[in-house]
């Protein structure tokens, strides 16, 4: 599949949303995340769509709110804008209250469509990949600057992991996904565990 101008257009719209934002607690660029998500959308068969709404995907939540997503809908369509709202778990700034915006989004997951949640399941494929660097990196991960701390974190991760197996769409492209998303949180859960003691 080729990627066209509507990629590219995407890619600049999210360099200009996200200037000057980085990582949490971190100097990497938000870009980074984004064009790494965009990555892992389309080695897993998404289409150019899907690929958009990878770069796009934190947009709403880091950038604009409910105006973000109508702005994203009228230059990239109905289809992308879905998909954004579908990974988008905050509209409002501040944030609600974390556990509960978590589990809202979790309940969510279950209706969600496939392109949703191949872009989703790539967001957090690569925010635990990240961790995990981190955690074999410094021999502990900063889960201080996270709003669920260690343990609501790995919750997180472990309940997005079966909120997206269970997902009865039977997406062929969304399975090994999931599969690297369980051995990687599996990995952190276990070098966590060590860091502890």
């Amino acid at each position: 599949m080729q990627l066209g101008p509507r990629f590219e257009s995407a890619f600049s719209y999210a360099s200009i949303v996200h200037a000057g934002q980085t990582r949490k607690g971190s100097s990497i660029p938000t870009l980074a995340h984004l064009l790494m998500v965009a990555a892992i959308v389309l080695e897993h068969g998404g289409d150019e769509d899907e690929a958009v709404a990878a770069l796009l995907h934190d947009s709403v939540e880091d950038g604009g709110g409910r105006e973000r997503l109508a702005d994203v809908k009228a230059r990239f369509g109905e289809r992308v804008a879905r998909m954004v709202e579908g990974c988008t778990d905050s509209f409002e700034t501040p944030k609600a209250e974390w556990r509960p915006r978590k589990e809202r989004y979790l309940d969510h997951l279950a209706s969600a469509d496939a392109g949703t949640l191949l872009v989703s399941a790539a967001d957090k494929l690569h925010n635990a990949n990240s961790l995990l660097a981190e955690q074999r990196r410094l021999g502990g991960a900063r889960w201080d600057r996270f709003r669920g701390g260690e343990d609501g974190s790995l919750w997180y991760y472990r309940a997005c992991t079966e909120a997206f197996r269970e997902a009865p769409l039977g997406d062929e492209r969304l399975e090994p996904l999931v599969e690297e998303l369980h051995r990687v949180v599996l990995e952190l859960e276990a070098l966590t565990a060590r860091a502890r003691t």
